[in-house]
């Protein structure tokens, strides 16, 4: 059955025009393919965002509660809402965090990178020896862009961040629990959740995408088994396609969850 499985991705991996990489645990099984491969990071680098400000509020150093200051000048486009909202606007640590990540905004990422501090969220990241994974620029830098500065991640590298995120003892249960239940809220359902049975598996995701580039990642639960998934794809000709190999990814991951007696 499991071997079944990976076959299946293998194949769908095959008929994909773009460079693929795929990073699944199982409760008693995992497979990757190439999955040590570096890929530009897109929104992906915002999951240790997140880890590191739940590490940060853990300690001390900030609190979810603390209110911020949203400059007008500051914000940018890409995906996001706070770019359009009201000049004079406060949100909690704990909103930018929720917003970066089931909106994806840009705009409360770059705050929490100034908040956090990038030297730190880098050191988050070589402390969970992350291999591949490098914060280099804000999002939606384009100077930086133009002076060869970029977010770079991998597969295995996010995978290891779900599951510190899920069952990591470096985290409360009640961060951990915080964690989950905002990627649970993820807005962005068109990859990996778009043909599950959602109402008979939980999911919590995270999307990335550039012109060229479609990631997604995932912690999916069933009664009580638990998978984690990240699929980074990139030199595609258009994104569509790269959308439709993660769709089906995430289907054949989601029926093996709820068939799998093992």
């Amino acid at each position: 059955m499991k071997n079944v499985l990976e076959n299946n991705i293998r194949e769908i991996v095959i008929r994909c025009n773009g460079r693929v990489s795929v990073a699944v645990e199982l409760p008693s099984y995992s497979f990757h393919i190439n999955g040590d491969s570096t890929y530009s990071a897109a929104s992906l680098i915002k999951i240790p965002i997140l880890l590191e400000g739940f590490r940060q509020a853990q300690e001390g150093k900030i609190s979810l509660s603390d209110r911020v200051t949203i400059p007008k000048e500051g914000r940018v486009g890409g995906a996001g809402v706070l770019v359009s909202l009201s000049d004079h606007l406060t949100l909690t640590v704990k909103d930018l965090l929720t917003l970066m990540i089931i909106v994806s905004d840009n705009t409360a990422s770059n705050l929490l990178i100034e908040r956090l501090g990038s030297n730190a969220i880098q050191d988050l990241c070589d402390t969970l020896q992350l291999k591949q994974t490098r914060l280099l620029r804000k999002l939606m830098d384009f100077e930086a862009v133009e002076q060869g500065l970029n977010n770079y991640t991998s597969a295995l590298d996010i995978l290891s961040c779900l599951k510190v995120l899920d069952i990591g003892k470096e985290y409360s249960p009640t961060s951990r629990k915080k964690m989950l239940h905002i990627l649970h809220q993820q807005q962005f359902d068109t990859k990996l959740p778009s043909r599950m049975d959602r109402g008979s598996v939980y999911i919590a995701n995270k999307t990335g995408e550039l012109p060229g580039v479609e990631h997604d990642c995932a912690i999916i639960k069933f009664r009580e088994k638990t998978a984690y998934i990240a699929v980074l794809i990139d030199e595609l000709g258009q994104n569509e396609p790269g959308k439709d190999t993660i769709a089906q990814i995430g289907k054949l991951m989601s029926d093996f969850l709820i068939k799998d007696n093992s």
